[in-house]
């Protein structure tokens, strides 16, 4: 009896061991979870932990802080939709077939705002092609559940473009930019479906009525309405989330804050209002909606986004999913220079100029280095600064090493994930190209500490300006004559970085196309 006791226990001994074995197993293979969140037209300076002074972003201190910062990440592009392209493929802007924003004004009146609204074939940007390869597709291939949130803009309503057929099993947002100059839209897309929200339509530009008071907040209201879209995504987000928590997922959050107009609950307002006191109305003579108070609203647009980032992670611990999740925090180019949006008192670029021409826009450091944050406990180590330099086209092969599948071949990037979790050494790109086929058309190449940046092409100026950023980040002081070497080997790399532009409207006839 006694040896059949012990061969049973013996049994369900190897049993139990086998069974918490494999689900050690099970735990060491799962996947992490990324959660990947993109704010529009965030400057560099406009975080705390970058040094903001007058804005507060708590929650993404707090991930700083649980984390690493990059001191010397780029942008894809210098605007929207290139940069989102760029960070899509994991290409650079001289292989990129998206280089711009475009609006595809051949449809038709794509800028009427309310016709759009009512015709989809009037919504939204150029496609990207269908046979692209995103980075949506390569995570859902290997085995992620999908989703971006937010404003898309690579590919218009009714067309192979837009992210339902680009690797996203789930979209909810704005498919068009112009669309998302309006925060309380009267419509956003779940899928391929319009969901109508509960605004009118208010067309961005609308003016003040004749004859009101514009120091009085009521004669703002009609720019207030029901739906905040930035809201109703929140609730997707997290929605999500919670659906997928037994799963990997993968959920590209591409906010449209701070993204102007000047639109926020005015309890958000009303905070900044008691921190900065009075001020002078913005009465809307650039294009965007009037603002009683539009530094109060600027800082509550981005603290907003700064609670909904804490909302996100306190969901994901509730969950008990926070430690096998990856939050990458970005902006997809520099702070904006119109539309009631007072860089200069933010100092929203620090530490580069906060001037147009030197911003959102353009190639100068202002507008394409982007704050970057990474957290994922207990793979990233806490409180952690990096130089290392980098772009959204690393984007594409760092998730694909995290995943354990291999980057397409043609990519620009090289993956930053030894500088996240180690495990090897950190690769370093050569050099980092731009080109631009707007505001005049730039180039610009990033080498070492070495910046050099080609301007008002379309006027026939091939001029490299050359900056030393170890000495002069701020780019005040063109140093091209000094160093005719570095110069020369920086038209090189413009030379040959670039390829002709697929697209009518991004070529650039003085570089060949």
């Amino acid at each position: 009896m006694k040896i059949k006791l012990s061969l049973l226990f013996l049994l369900i001994t190897g049993i139990s061991c086998f069974i918490g074995c494999q689900k050690q197993d099970s735990v060491k293979e799962q996947k992490p979870n990324i959660i990947y969140i993109l704010a529009d037209d965030l400057g560099y300076g406009e975080l705390g932990v970058y040094g903001q002074k007058k804005i507060k972003t708590p929650n993404i201190d707090a991930l700083a802080a649980s984390g690493i910062l990059f001191t010397q990440h780029y942008s894809g592009a210098p605007v929207c939709a290139p940069s989102r392209y760029m960070l899509m493929t994991g290409k650079h802007a001289g292989h990129a077939r998206i280089r711009g924003n475009d609006e595809w004004a051949e449809r038709g009146d794509v800028w009427n705002f309310e016709k759009a609204v009512n015709d989809p074939n009037l919504e939204g940007q150029r496609p990207i092609l269908n046979s692209t390869v995103t980075l949506g597709e390569i995570l859902q291939n290997a085995g992620y559940k999908t989703a971006i949130v937010g404003k898309w803009g690579l590919g218009a309503p009714l067309t192979d473009g837009t992210p339902n057929k680009n690797g996203f099993d789930f979209f909810y947002g704005y498919n068009c930019q112009r669309q998302a100059h309006q925060l309380y839209p009267k419509h956003l897309w779940i899928n391929e479906e319009k969901d109508w929200l509960n605004n009118e339509i208010i067309a961005p530009g609308t003016k003040l009525d004749k004859g009101v008071d514009i120091f009085t907040l009521e004669s703002y209201q009609k720019y207030d309405q029901k739906d905040y879209a930035p809201a109703k995504m929140q609730t997707e987000v997290l929605g999500f989330i919670e659906e997928n928590k037994d799963q990997p997922f993968f959920m590209y959050y591409a906010s449209p804050l701070p993204h102007l107009p000047l639109q926020v609950p005015q309890e958000y307002v009303n905070k900044y209002v008691k921190i900065f006191g009075e001020e002078e109305p913005y009465v809307g003579d650039k294009g965007y909606f009037p603002n009683r108070y539009p530094h109060a609203a600027y800082a509550g647009m981005i603290t907003y986004l700064d609670d909904q980032v804490g909302e996100i992670v306190a969901k994901l611990k509730e969950l008990g999913i926070y430690e096998n999740t990856l939050i990458v925090f970005t902006s997809d180019n520099g702070p904006s220079y119109t539309g009631g949006v007072d860089a200069e008192f933010f100092n929203s670029a620090n530490p580069f100029p906060n001037n147009y021409g030197r911003t959102k826009g353009f190639t100068y450091e202002g507008g394409i280095r982007v704050p970057m944050i990474a957290s994922w406990p207990g793979k990233i180590k806490s409180g952690t600064i990096t130089d290392h330099i980098s772009a959204f086209w690393d984007v594409l092969p760092t998730f694909t090493e995290l995943v354990k599948v291999n980057a397409p071949e043609d990519v620009d990037g090289i993956s930053f994930l030894p500088s996240l979790i180690g495990g090897r050494e950190q690769g370093e790109h050569d050099f980092l190209y731009w080109e631009f086929p707007s505001y005049q058309g730039q180039q610009a190449v990033r080498m070492g500490d070495w910046k050099g940046i080609r301007k008002d092409i379309f006027k026939g100026n091939m001029e490299v300006e050359l900056y030393d950023l170890k000495n002069d980040l701020a780019e005040t002081t063109d140093v091209s004559d000094q160093y005719p070497d570095i110069v020369a080997q920086i038209e090189i790399i413009m030379e040959s970085e670039h390829t002709p532009a697929e697209i009518e409207r991004f070529k650039i006839k003085q570089l060949g196309d």
